[in-house]
């Protein structure tokens, strides 16, 4: 069935929740958004893979940016959609066909806002980054994404969360040499030789750094560790690896050459790594978003797609709803009253 974007939020939620998208298989749910759209006269509508992109062209001063993501992690036993009281149950609900929701009410309900909008629904982005459909457009098609500021509809509790963290992982490699340990003093203990780097990062201070009039702190964390050949065997390699998270004023230079003084004479190896969002709230649209809101704001700790926004100079914030803590969860909700508000919200935003 078509997609009827003057039902109620909660309805529509339901119903996109009920269209299953497991990442790589989006093509019914992108076929049905893509159709919804098309219809509205006020928006033009481009389409590349299964991300749809539909935006105003009033003239205005200043763009802004809506996207939300229309893949979900696999099922797990929460389809189809329920809707118990005052909370709405199911796959998606929360992360994050209920922001879905939100923006495509919009799209079609505000033909003339206060500021041109581009509106976003993209594929993949719960799985490897190369199939990020945000990602590819960001590469491929940047004019498309560009404006004086972006909203990414991920759950945020109905507040706004602002920026984000980058986020960078090492390898951080010893050399030994074997022996057998009755008599180790014979070998060279790989494993004892990362004491250094474990001291340092028990030692660890986080860094706090203010942006905005908002707080970020910095982490930095082993997750794991290798080496050792047998019970009684002296290990000639050991590796370990570290997470660090940094605040968005660091750029991924920054923060590698952070980590080289940090652990210095020992070789790091980078695995991943991704660059931090800034929150921008210093700018006109950005600054009227958050009056108009009048939500809570606060530090994004974590990474999200926003730092995409601002790889192309695009500041951009989370807002939307549903608690994180139960993205790809089997009990995955969203309440109802997060979805009305934050419809509310933004359709105060828009239209003042």
């Amino acid at each position: 069935m078509a997609l009827d974007l003057t039902a109620d939020v909660v309805d529509l939620t339901a119903a996109l929740v009920d269209l299953p998208s497991e990442s790589l298989h989006e093509q019914q749910i992108a076929d049905d958004v893509e159709a919804a759209l098309r219809a509205l006269p006020h928006l033009s509508v481009v389409r590349d893979g299964h991300s749809i992109v539909a935006r105003t062209d009033l003239g205005h001063a200043d763009r802004v940016v809506i996207a939300g993501h229309l893949d979900t992690v696999p099922v797990n036993g929460n389809l189809p959609s329920r809707l118990d009281g005052d909370v709405l149950h199911g796959l998606g609900t929360c992360d994050m066909k209920g922001g879905v929701a939100v923006a495509l009410k919009l799209a079609a309900s505000v033909p003339e806002p206060t500021r041109d909008v581009t509106y976003v629904f993209y594929e993949a982005e719960e799985i490897a980054a190369v199939h990020n459909g945000l990602g590819r457009l960001a590469r491929e098609h940047p004019e498309w994404l560009a404006g004086d500021f972006a909203i990414l509809m991920e759950p945020s509790r109905a507040g706004v969360e602002a920026g984000c963290q980058g986020t960078m992982r090492v390898d951080i490699s010893t050399r030994g040499e074997r022996a057998h340990t009755a008599r180790a003093w014979m070998g060279s203990n790989a494993i004892h030789a990362l004491s250094p780097v474990l001291a340092t990062l028990d030692a660890y201070v986080s860094r706090e750094v203010e942006i905005d009039g908002l707080t970020y702190r910095e982490g930095l964390n082993a997750v794991a560790i290798s080496g050792g050949v047998s019970g009684n065997v002296v290990p000639d390699a050991a590796t370990l690896t570290v997470n660090f998270r940094f605040a968005p004023d660091r750029s991924e230079e920054q923060a590698l050459a952070f980590l080289h003084e940090t652990f210095a004479g020992f070789d790091l190896v980078v695995t991943d790594s991704a660059p931090g969002a800034m929150p921008g709230l210093s700018r006109p649209a950005a600054a009227a978003f958050v009056e108009a809101v009048g939500a809570e704001v606060g530090p994004k700790f974590g990474w999200t797609d926003v730092a995409k926004f601002t790889l192309l100079g695009v500041p951009a914030v989370n807002y939307g709803p549903g608690d994180p803590i139960f993205a790809h969860k089997a009990d995955e909700q969203v309440p109802v009253a997060d979805l009305r508000s934050v419809e509310d919200r933004l359709r105060t935003w828009l239209t003042s």
